[in-house]
């Protein structure tokens, strides 16, 4: 609703109020007024999603009526008040996404009140804070009716408390990613009714817990805890409702019973990092709902797969597929989801942001969303809308979300009072079906049409007569531009026909260093695109290995199918791409464009990703000096689009992945197919919707919707994190930023207590020099707040520093090294000043740097990959 400010204390002489709802107005903030627990009547309190900060007042605890409390997406901090226990006819309480610290209060923590007092709460949502110390046994009795208890997300440490067990009514139950050990209580049997169980990432130990008898159980996520090594538990084939079964790293072993994977209701098996052997025999009965087998890394020799099992099966890093037939097919190669496409909206200014389900019991997103479409249409019904269900994918932490997209259905902009009517979707009474596991609306802040002037209105009357006296002119320049796109035909221009729908769309593209290719030229250096050649995909299409008349090596990234891409854009993506020069970025060489084509010729970067390179794949050693120099390579890179280009360029998705290295192992920027500009210095960001990679992005970027220099940052700082430790972003379901801000001190001088998270590769050598200020900077780059990051050139300032260190200069032994390593580069203040020297032909040179301006455009160009 666009409120701003911050909550008065004068909000209670609003005595007789019974429904607030101030949620999504992201600047709404301050801490919560304590006068608000004077409002006696009220039945609703609902602060979603704005930007309150300090602690929830105690006089909360007053408000004796009250039915819903939903604090969650804030910023509160401090412990939960025992309070609200008092709220004896609380059914929802809500406040997750915070940043709330220190343990439960029960009344038996020498409190009068707290949280086992809540015996007609059905939701318990507290996850995703950093609340600590044991789940109190005290908190859970036979008498309570909560439905969906989630804690995940915390640094809860203890046993399970067996009185868990006592709460029959409970349909989900969330307790990963905490420090949870000891022994599952087999109290935990007696939840007969669950739905969906998640006891991931924890320190659990002893048996596998017995669910024997719990038939209602969907969703059943185990993962990475220390059971004892055994089989597949037998109990585990009677679960025959069950929709997703996740063990990854569940120290299993032995052959996998065949009927496993029969389960009528089946999508999801993942089953990866154990140790299970022998033949995998999926047999003949596979569930027609199963969509993904993933049995990665464990010790299978050999497989016997059904020809009716098309859908999608892991097998990377199990002996059968060291076997030289099997080497290359589908299944011994990782499995890159680009997960759902992004739909163009239909319409200039629509009502969206992302539907949150934080427990689903299903993994097939795609087969399970007519549920919400039918749901959301009944909350609609009546209002002249259309509204569509564009993307979707589950998130690091196991959270779905859904793209809702609501478009007026003739106005171009909904009123305030539009809006007011879907304020239902933003809370709990979204109510979808049970499956989805408790779910809210986030909407993003709509830009509502301002209204128009006088002034303005004389002027658009002015505009239209001066338009209806250019028609004339404007059809004798359409008769010009006709002949002159029939001779440039003739001539065999290729430039003659650059408009979206063949027709002429003005000059040829104003290029600096790339060449323009034809058809038949790239056809017959690709043997007419032929499979031998193509070396990986992505979301611009296909891209191809090939040799040039001249010798030399370029990759070729050649434009899916029923591109929605025009000549237009895609001229203004190649006018773009052949401007930008610079040697750490990867370098455009030419384009195609014809009979429907369009092709990116690239030069060819021959050591693969960095992800390839830390993973191992690529047999490189990369100690830590050689880190750092790829760091400080893919930093000057960055920088130069933030700083030098005209007008600056935002990434959008910087990730390992799309850096590249080289012969030299230097470190080269791709994929600007996402790359934004930035045409309005003093604005400095791009509105668009949500691009970039998972794990990698800005958590600014959701609520803005704005594309900063500082969203590249906060990436990049992943990426450092990666360097550091050689793990994924997310692995294992657990987020490297969190992982490591969890697990840093400052005690530690030489590893921040980070010894255990550093890659061994990089340990083994000894002293990593810097490694202290390394962490430090990669942190500041993943700061929550945009404004608390660095710049890129004052990451790339401070890395040389780093690499100036004498002890780096001593230590070049380095199988890894190259002659990079000799000498430090150039340091980013020399080279803005050898930047201002410009050449004749208009393009600034410098013995390592090539800038030059480019062409005032607002446009987006289309998402390719780099040189896979």
């Amino acid at each position: 609703m666009g409120i701003e400010g911050t909550l008065h204390s004068d909000i209670q002489s609003l005595s007789e109020l019974e429904h607030l709802d101030l949620s999504y107005n992201r600047n709404l903030g301050g801490p919560l007024p304590p006068s608000i627990g004077n409002l006696k009547q009220l039945v609703v309190l609902r602060l979603i999603g704005c930007n309150f900060g300090d602690r929830i007042p105690i006089e909360v605890g007053n408000l004796l009526n009250l039915h819903v409390l939903s604090l969650n997406s804030n910023r509160l901090t401090g412990e939960i008040p025992a309070s609200l226990g008092r709220l004896s006819n609380l059914t929802w309480l809500d406040l997750a996404g915070n940043q709330l610290t220190g343990h439960l209060p029960t009344t038996s923590s020498d409190e009068a009140s707290g949280l086992d007092q809540l015996v007609n709460t059905l939701h318990l949502h507290l996850n995703q804070n950093q609340l600590s110390g044991r789940i109190p046994n005290s908190l859970f009795g036979s008498n309570m009716k909560f439905i969906h208890i989630l804690l995940d997300h915390n640094n809860f440490s203890g046993e399970i408390p067996e009185s868990i067990g006592l709460v029959r009514s409970l349909k989900i139950l969330r307790l990963d990613n905490n420090y949870l050990n000891g022994f599952v209580p087999s109290s935990i049997g007696n939840l007969t009714l669950l739905d969906a169980l998640n006891l991931a990432n924890n320190k659990l130990i002893g048996p596998m817990p017995n669910l024997t008898g719990m038939h209602a159980l969907n969703y059943l996520d185990l993962s990475n805890n220390t059971f004892d090594p055994s089989e597949l538990p037998e109990w585990l084939l009677d679960v025959q409702n069950l929709t997703t079964l996740i063990i990854e790293s569940g120290r299993l072993h032995g052959e996998v019973p065949p009927s496993l994977f029969s389960f009528p209701q089946l999508q999801q098996l993942r089953l990866n990092d154990n140790a299970f052997s022998g033949t995998l025999d999926m047999g003949s009965n596979i569930s027609h709902q199963l969509e993904m087998v993933d049995f990665r890394n464990n010790a299978l020799s050999s497989v016997t797969l059904s020809s009716d099992y098309n859908n999608t099966i892991l097998l990377v890093g199990n002996p059968v597929c060291s076997n030289a037939q099997l080497h290359e097919t589908e299944y011994c190669h990782e499995h890159q989801d680009s997960g759902s496409d992004s739909s163009i909206t239909d319409c200039l200014h629509p009502y969206e942001g992302p539907i949150v389900c934080r427990a689903p019991s299903f993994s097939d997103i795609s087969h399970n969303l007519a549920p919400m479409a039918n749901r959301i249409a009944s909350l609609l019904n009546g209002t002249p809308v259309s509204f569509s269900l564009p993307n979707y994918y589950f998130d690091g932490n196991a959270y779905l979300r859904v793209q809702l997209t609501i478009c007026p259905s003739s106005a171009k902009y909904f009123t305030r009072r539009e809006i007011l009517l879907w304020f239902d979707l933003s809370s709990e009474n979204l109510a979808l079906s049970a499956m989805y596991g408790p779910c809210y609306f986030d909407p993003w802040q709509y830009s509502f049409r301002r209204k128009v002037n006088r002034g303005l209105i004389v002027g658009i009357v002015v505009g239209c007569v001066a338009a209806v006296l250019a028609i004339a002119g404007l059809g004798i320049y359409a008769l010009w531009q006709k002949k002159r796109a029939k001779k440039a035909i003739i001539l065999h221009n290729p430039f003659a026909s650059w408009g979206s729908t063949g027709g002429d769309a003005g000059d040829a593209p104003q290029l600096k260093l790339a060449r323009c290719f034809s058809l038949d030229e790239l056809r017959k250096c690709t043997d007419d695109f032929s499979k031998d050649n193509e070396i990986g995909s992505g979301g611009y299409g296909k891209v191809y290995k090939a040799t040039l008349q001249d010798g030399t090596t370029v990759a070729i990234k050649r434009s899916q199918k029923g591109s929605k891409q025009g000549g237009v854009e895609f001229k203004t993506e190649i006018e773009m791409l052949s401007r930008v020069h610079h040697k750490n970025l990867v370098e455009l060489i030419g384009f195609c464009f014809e009979k429907g084509e369009r092709m990116l010729v690239y030069e060819y970067i021959s050591n693969g990703t960095l992800t390839e390179n830390l993973s191992g794949r690529r047999h490189t050693q990369l100690d830590w000096k050689r880190r750092l120099h790829i760091a400080l390579d893919a930093a000057k890179g960055l920088a130069y689009l933030h700083e030098l280009a005209k007008p600056p360029i935002i990434h959008r998705d910087v990730k390992s992945c799309n850096i590249l290295l080289d012969d030299d192992l230097a470190a080269k920027v791709a994929d600007f197919g996402l790359s934004m500009l930035v045409n309005d210095s003093n604005l400095g960001h791009v509105s668009t919707s949500v691009k970039g990679t998972m794990g990698y992005l800005d958590p600014e970027y959701f609520m803005t919707q704005q594309l900063t220099a500082k969203s590249d940052v906060y990436s990049f700082g992943v990426v450092m994190l990666e360097l550091m430790t050689g793990r994924l972003p997310i692995q294992k379901g657990k987020y490297i930023v969190r992982e490591v801000k969890m697990g840093l001190d400052e005690k530690d001088e030489e590893h921040c207590g980070l010894k255990h998270m550093i890659d061994p590769s990089i340990l083994n050598d000894g002293c990593i020099v810097g490694f202290g200020k390394f962490v430090e900077l990669a942190l500041r780059c993943v700061e929550d707040a945009s404004d608390d990051r660095p710049t890129m050139d004052e990451i790339v300032k401070e890395i040389e520093i780093m690499l100036k260190d004498d002890k780096l200069k001593e230590n070049s032994a380095s199988s890894s090294s190259s002659s990079a390593d000799t000498e430090l580069r150039q340091t980013y203040d020399e080279l803005l000043l050898l930047s201002r020297e410009v050449n004749s032909d208009g393009v600034r040179r410098t013995d390592r740097y090539l800038f030059s301006d480019l062409s005032e455009t607002n446009a987006c160009a289309v998402s390719d990959r780099g040189n896979e």
